[in-house]
């Protein structure tokens, strides 16, 4: 497996183009799999669920997706990973797959001592804000995936220090900041840990493990 990381933003049109080559090179056996650590400039996309009605504010550029999900934000201080991951070798098992992917981000919030969770019905990895209010959840890693002939591309968003006032021009990922459900976003610097991306680099590297790297099984530790 190759691990790539981009010391500069990467455009989205750039980042779509290369995936696709890559994917691509790999279901041929031309090119090994691959996890890219990056960033973007600010901007949005729309995954395949995305409802118009959430883009509140195109302040920034907005890219149709092919992942999974609805209208996200990517920028700088965001590690962007993406996964280009075979599997045929695994076990075909998108859905475990995605579990894995949010063990793997728990098991790296963890190492800054902070709880990450998942809730049904809500992709990505959550945070308890009890500290902002009754109920409050916010959400600091956001998971979208595409699968193509069993090879796996576009991944996951840990919020490091983004501008986190950047997602107000979006309902994210389709989860409205209401009384009745108080869910926001999050990143490590909002929660009081400073670090760089590529001290987050290492930890991820280090996490990843088994939880990805291992054949897919039935059941998830989250």
């Amino acid at each position: 497996m190759e691990w790539i990381v981009s010391d500069s933003p990467v455009s989205y049109e750039d980042a779509l183009a290369a995936m696709e080559n890559r994917v691509a090179a790999i279901r041929a056996g031309e090119a090994r799999e691959a996890v890219w650590l990056l960033e973007h400039p600010a901007l949005y996309t729309a995954g395949t669920s995305a409802k118009p009605a959430d883009l509140l504010n195109p302040r920034f550029p907005v890219y149709t997706a092919g992942r999974g999900g609805q209208y996200t934000y990517h920028g700088p201080g965001q590690r962007v990973v993406y996964l280009m991951l075979d599997l045929n070798r695994r076990g075909k098992d998108i859905r475990t797959f995605v579990c894995r992917m949010e063990d793997w981000v728990i098991a790296t919030l963890a190492r800054f001592n902070i709880k990450g969770e998942i809730r049904d019905g809500r992709v990505g990895v959550w945070v308890a804000r009890p500290d902002q209010g009754p109920g409050r959840e916010d959400k600091i890693a956001a998971i979208g995936v595409r699968v193509r002939h069993w090879v796996t591309f576009h991944g996951l968003s840990l919020n490091v220090d983004p501008a986190l006032d950047h997602y107000d021009g979006i309902v994210a990922c389709g989860i409205q900041n209401t009384a009745a459900e108080p869910f926001g976003v999050t990143s490590l610097a909002d929660l009081g840990h400073t670090a760089s991306l590529p001290e987050v680099d290492l930890i991820l590297r280090d996490t990843l493990g088994p939880a990805l790297l291992s054949r897919l099984g039935s059941e998830c530790k989250s």
